[in-house]
């Protein structure tokens, strides 16, 4: 069992606060457009990891990457872009709480694909937690008379993006700084074809978004530093129940900050995943108790 450090602890609490933080940030950039928000976002990231590395002294790894996980870094790459961008997009058009749902369904959604993809089998109380789960997602597509998208898409490509450093398990940092390297290229070359064609806004506005925009780098990775510390001193199921900060903080925002409606169906259909998510989290937690007991004995 993984020592239970309060530095681990207040780390990881840090960097699930300043995720579900970001909304207050991202929405001061809503004249940038949301692609160029993601392209910004994926090069400053980049260049804040890689310095970060360079001054630790931290790149005798980079020698000993092997082609296999690095194509899998690399689709890892391509699904936290996605994610990053859909989350951009909704937060700044005025969707915090269904970017807040996408991550409330991610954990649910992950375990659904440990079943389907690595044939991991089901607890009684994980399959009646995500069975209500469901339940409240079909609610809020009745309303809404579609499927949550932003929801399901952010809750698809972080929970894929899970499955793919399961698959090829790295070192956090070491892993962000593949994955941005990765799409830095695209990212970069799409900013200097916005500069070509005068549809750029990066110094053709005002100087505090071109600030924002670099400050966006660091303020992604930094969090991500902090789970990853965090990560490696506290258990897995600590770790689980604090992942729901940050979709709880952002709930906050978008109804009391950004005052977006949330009642009726959509209110009934939160209150399903919260209870679904009680009831994964309990689970989780009695699994947990029962096997540290049986390695007791």
């Amino acid at each position: 069992m993984r020592e239970q450090a309060p530095s681990g602890a207040l780390a990881a609490i840090a960097a699930f606060f300043i995720w579900g933080l970001f909304p207050l940030f991202w929405s001061e950039l809503g004249a940038v457009p949301a692609l160029q928000l993601l392209a910004h976002r994926v090069l400053w990231c980049a260049v804040a990891v890689w310095v970060f590395l360079l001054v630790r002294r931290d790149l005798a790894w980079v020698t000993k990457l092997q082609p296999r996980p690095l194509q899998i870094l690399a689709l890892g790459g391509l699904l936290v872009s996605v994610n990053w961008g859909v989350y951009v997009w909704a937060v700044v058009r005025g969707h915090v709480i269904d970017a807040s749902l996408g991550y409330f369904i991610t954990p649910l959604l992950s375990v659904v694909m440990g079943v389907v993809l690595l044939h991991e089998r089901l607890r009684r109380l994980q399959l009646v937690a995500i069975a209500m789960a469901f339940g409240g997602v079909v609610l809020l597509g009745v309303q809404l008379g579609a499927p949550p998208w932003i929801a399901l898409t952010l809750a698809l490509t972080f929970g894929a993006y899970g499955l793919v450093r399961k698959l090829a398990p790295f070192d956090a940092v070491h892993g962000l700084a593949v994955e941005s390297s990765v799409m830095m290229l695209p990212a970069a070359a799409y900013l200097i074809w916005c500069e070509l064609t005068g549809s750029g806004s990066f110094l053709h506005g005002h100087w505090r978004d071109d600030l924002l925009l670099i400050v966006g780098g660091p303020l992604t990775a930094v969090p991500l530093v902090l789970f990853a510390y965090g990560a490696q001193r506290i258990s897995f199921v600590t770790l689980g129940v604090m992942q729901y900060i940050s979709p709880s903080v952002a709930l906050c925002l978008g109804i009391w900050v950004f005052h977006e409606p949330f009642l009726g169906a959509r209110a009934v259909a939160f209150a399903c995943i919260w209870v679904a998510l009680m009831l994964f989290t309990a689970d989780a937690l009695r699994n947990y108790w029962s096997m540290r007991a049986s390695s007791a004995d």
